[in-house]
């Protein structure tokens, strides 16, 4: 490959959920040239496409393996941030749960185009909704939305203990209301996960002759002619060249590009001897991602049956805070879920009420630790650095054990196993939250968009003071949504598809009954 040279109307970085959505539709305009670089490949493990399997999917080949810096707020510990590395991306490892969020986690990015009303009919262009007719949901699109129904036993008792406490019940998450027990919404399809990959590249769509995939190649370098960016050099020596080269690496990958770029904070990259080509000091910064718990654990007074879904089948969010959004979430899990720092019974003899907050206050960062590629790098979410993110962590393990003592679960409740009855002090309980926290994997925030002097991109998702050069993907939050944020990174590249090929972006609306 060494000297290859080829050009294309849009190069875009990175196979995962924004990439994916990207190649797809752009090319479907057949005189536009599309390539699509890929680090990993199409993924043929067959646990990647069983739902159940999602818990043991990290550190396989396909997951890139980052870890944390250790973490003052979570008893310093080093935590695992997977994230896909192949075709489909972090969808390939995910547990499928497809939330939209809250409209307020649109508007109150303030951003021209990217509200709810206006990300709402890419929702609906995005998928195929299978359950009962609802002007929240469409069919006919891609991705494949099957709620978790019937519910596991243990599940359904859950849902009805959370009635019992005054909440109401919903018909799924993405519709009028998002607080309350419902089932969960899955990206499953026939039994099976259906990746990102899986719903916008399929076998025809890879086949268009204006669609190029290069898989298992690595980015070396963007090439640049003064602040426009030409094109790519590929590790292997190819060089390609696009009229726009569009980064969809995701929160980690799309920073590190720019910053072995030398587009970043300017004495960082000068301490590592990196050429400062723009000194854009928001590159990295804003980083955020959602903390759950492992967690509020029950001994299974009966035999637990297995889950036909993905073992997590129910989301409920609480109102917190000051704001419209839910702030806390809690997870029903028929299997045991802990940290490293507590020891899980077996499968079968315990279930797990995982909890955690939706709005972080704690705002972390991306950096090099080397101009050497080779080298991980420093990844600080600053967990918990916040005092509101500690209050709101202890109030979802409140309403976590609220729902855990409830009568509706007193025949599968055999006992509090953790925190356990001898948990009871505020400083008892933070210690506690401290050993049990960890990534809910939703990192967001790194190439925040915006029009101020700390903003990465704008509001068109092109890179401030170049050309020729945007970035699609969760690193352009400017703050995270309220639940997981595949579903919201989908709307999103699916209105830039529109944005960056000329065409004009769908009309904004959303139905009378807007969400609560």
């Amino acid at each position: 490959m060494q000297g290859e040279s080829t050009s294309y109307d849009f190069l875009i970085v990175g196979g995962g959920t924004a990439g994916s959505v990207l190649a797809s539709r752009l090319s479907e305009d057949p005189d536009l040239r599309v390539c699509l670089v890929e680090a990993g490949g199409a993924v043929t493990d067959p646990d990647a496409a069983d739902p159940l399997m999602w818990p043991l999917l990290q550190g396989r080949a396909y997951d890139w393996q980052y870890q944390t810096l250790p973490q003052p707020g979570t008893a310093g510990r080093m935590h695992a941030w997977p994230r896909g590395r192949a075709l489909g991306g972090s969808s390939l490892l995910n547990a499928m749960a497809h939330v939209r969020g809250h409209p307020d986690d649109f508007d109150r990015w303030g951003q021209p185009g990217w509200g709810f009303a206006d990300l709402f009919p890419y929702f609906l262009k995005s998928e195929h909704w299978t359950g009962p007719p609802s002007p929240w949901h469409a069919t006919g699109g891609p991705v494949y939305l099957r709620q978790a129904l019937p519910s596991h036993p243990l599940v359904a008792a859950y849902r009805r203990a959370a009635e019992g406490l005054g909440h109401s019940p919903l018909a799924d998450h993405n519709g009028a209301r998002l607080a309350g027990p419902t089932a969960n919404t899955l990206t499953i399809k026939e039994g099976r996960r259906q990746s990102t990959a899986d719903a916008y590249l399929a076998p025809a769509v890879l086949a268009r002759p204006n669609l190029t995939l290069r898989a298992g190649a690595a980015v070396a370098a963007l090439d640049f002619q003064g602040r426009r960016c030409l094109g790519l050099t590929l590790a292997d020596g190819a060089r390609l060249a696009g009229g726009q080269v569009v980064l969809a690496a995701g929160a980690i990958g799309s920073p590190l590009l720019l910053l072995r770029a030398g587009i970043g904070p300017a004495g960082e990259l000068e301490a590592l001897g990196i050429p400062v080509r723009a000194d854009l000091p928001g590159v990295g910064r804003n980083l955020q991602d959602h903390l759950l718990s492992g967690g509020n654990l029950y001994r299974a007074r009966r035999p637990l049956p297995p889950s036909r879904w993905q073992h997590s089948e129910s989301l409920l969010y609480l109102p917190h805070g000051r704001g419209p959004a839910p702030g806390l979430a809690l997870a029903c899990v028929v299997v045991p879920v802990v940290t490293d720092c507590f020891q899980a019974p077996p499968p079968g003899e315990a279930w797990t009420l995982m909890f955690g907050f939706t709005h972080p206050e704690s705002r972390g960062s991306l950096r090099l630790a080397s101009a050497d590629p080779r080298v991980p790098p420093l990844i600080d979410p600053r967990y918990l650095a916040e005092e509101a993110d500690r209050e709101a962590y202890l109030a979802a393990l409140d309403a976590a054990q609220a729902v855990g003592a409830s009568p509706a679960l007193a025949d599968w409740n055999g006992g509090e196993l953790l925190p356990g009855p001898g948990c009871r002090t505020r400083s008892e309980r933070l210690a506690f939250l401290e050993r049990a926290a960890y990534t809910h994997h939703h990192p967001v925030g790194t190439c925040r968009m915006g029009s101020d002097a700390e903003a990465v991109v704008d509001a068109a998702l092109a890179l401030r003071g170049f050309e020729g050069l945007s970035v699609v993907d969760a690193s352009v939050f400017p703050s995270i949504t309220t639940g997981p944020v595949n579903a919201a990174i989908i709307a999103l590249a699916e209105r830039a598809a529109d944005l960056l090929a000329g065409r004009p972006p769908l009309a904004p609306f959303v139905p009378a009954d807007r969400i609560t």
